[in-house]
């Protein structure tokens, strides 16, 4: 009898969800990085085991939107709520709960949809009565059919974690293939993983406004080599320049990194050439995010 779950990944920027996907999965299909919002769009992420199919959505960290790119952001979080068979709650340690996590939780109350907290980064508590605090004060904010305090980075009590979500699963089809890990498009993946080496080297308000859009990815005849175009559009010409770096450097250390990451996942060789263009103010124009696909 194969059982299927789907079950919504929510939380706040930068409290680890990616990272707890990529853990369950074994496998990246998240970009990760240590600045808020680096997840923008729903990505999908499959495990199956045996006659268990767990599909995964991972959302953009839920937050107060600051412009029109946020607002589509915060409403795919609503949206990935409102239609799974349960979410996984992740969450940071805290002393006070912050407000947008009680406001999520009135959400997840409002649905009343099955919600199984992982407490992520539990290895930065040194007192664990402290973790007990912490999951009595969210399950005070709206019902918990399980709490795991987990490390995601680390691995630790991960399989305990998998073994509460298996438990949600009903009878059903498969709907993917028992070897499937994501949804995602390769041209997706490719930009993905490029606007994550540039996340991690740059600083400051830059990332933020970065977007990735691959504009060619086809196979050299039989050579076994892949060519990506890619363009990287931000929204200010100076921001250009830092993206660039001095004599192409920090364009060529991220270029560098992205295609020996790509040609891990797509075991293949990889020619990446980048671009960089200015798409001003893009994250507040509704045709600029469609035509980049976040919209």
């Amino acid at each position: 009898m194969t059982k299927t779950a789907f079950i919504a990944i929510v939380g706040l920027p930068n409290a680890g969800k990616s990272t707890v996907l990529n853990r369950l999965l074994g496998a990246k299909v998240a970009i990760v990085s240590d600045k808020p919002q680096t997840t923008r769009t729903r990505i999908t992420g499959v495990l199956t085991r045996g006659e268990t199919q767990l599909v995964f959505t991972d959302t953009p960290g839920f937050h107060k939107p600051r412009n029109l790119l946020g607002e589509k952001m915060a409403g795919a979080v609503s949206e990935s709520i409102g239609g799974v068979d349960a979410c996984l709650l992740v969450a940071e340690p805290f002393e006070q709960v912050p407000p947008a996590l009680t406001e999520l939780a009135a959400k997840l109350k409002e649905q009343n949809v099955p919600v199984i907290l992982a407490l992520n980064k539990t290895d930065t508590v040194p007192k664990k009565e402290k973790l007990l605090e912490m999951i009595h004060k969210l399950s005070r904010l709206c019902a918990l059919e399980a709490a795991v305090p987990v490390s995601a980075l680390k691995g630790s009590q991960m399989d305990e974690l998998l073994a509460e979500l298996e438990k949600l699963a009903v009878e059903s089809v498969h709907y993917f293939p028992e070897d499937t890990l994501t949804d995602q498009p390769e041209r997706v993946m490719a930009g993905e993983i490029l606007r994550e080496k540039l996340l991690r080297i740059l600083d400051k308000e830059v990332p933020h406004g970065i977007a990735v859009e691959i504009e060619r990815m086809r196979q050299r005849g039989d050579s076994g080599i892949t060519d990506i175009d890619a363009v990287i559009y931000c929204e200010k010409t100076s921001h250009k320049g830092i993206i660039i770096g001095k004599n192409g450097e920090t364009l060529k250390r991220a270029a560098t990194r992205a295609r020996e990451e790509m040609e891990n996942f797509f075991q293949c060789r990889i020619n990446l050439r980048c671009r960089v263009k200015v798409k001003e103010d893009w994250r507040n124009r509704e045709g600029a995010i469609r035509s980049l696909g976040l919209g």
